[in-house]
């Protein structure tokens, strides 16, 4: 997946983010692909409690597919990488990979929504989101 357009975020598998068997636990990898999203977005200039509180406006995961490859264990050094794969109305298709060093350790397609906060209905991604995007 490593192209021009991907956001890489770098991390360190922490003790507290492995299971019984010394390898990271298998929903740590969506917690580390949503701080890359995040990061993403903050790249671009937007804050995800300022679009909450001043658009009343959230992301939040509607769907996604996953594939755990190889595992990852304490101390390593990651990067998440994420790459917009498709853009709608109200949605964002991700495509992310966990890598250590060139090894990918998992994949995923992520779909998140942007919704209303407090109806938690879908409503249109703002136009200065959509404008840094493309």
């Amino acid at each position: 997946m490593t192209d021009l357009a991907e956001f890489c975020w770098p991390l360190r598998v922490y003790y507290e983010d492995t299971d019984a068997g010394g390898v990271v636990y298998h929903s740590n990898y969506l917690n580390f692909m949503e701080r890359a999203r995040t990061e993403w977005l903050r790249s671009l200039g937007f804050e995800q409690h300022l679009l909450r509180q001043e658009l009343g406006l959230v992301f939040a995961v509607s769907s996604l597919q996953i594939q755990f490859i190889r595992p990852a264990r304490f101390d390593d050094a990651l990067q998440v990488g994420s790459r917009l794969a498709q853009t709608g109305r109200a949605s964002l298709v991700f495509a992310q990979e966990v890598r250590r060093d060139a090894e990918v350790l998992c994949r995923a397609e992520v779909r998140v929504a942007s919704l209303d906060v407090n109806k938690f209905k879908p409503v249109a991604i703002p136009q200065a989101i959509l404008q840094a995007i493309r």
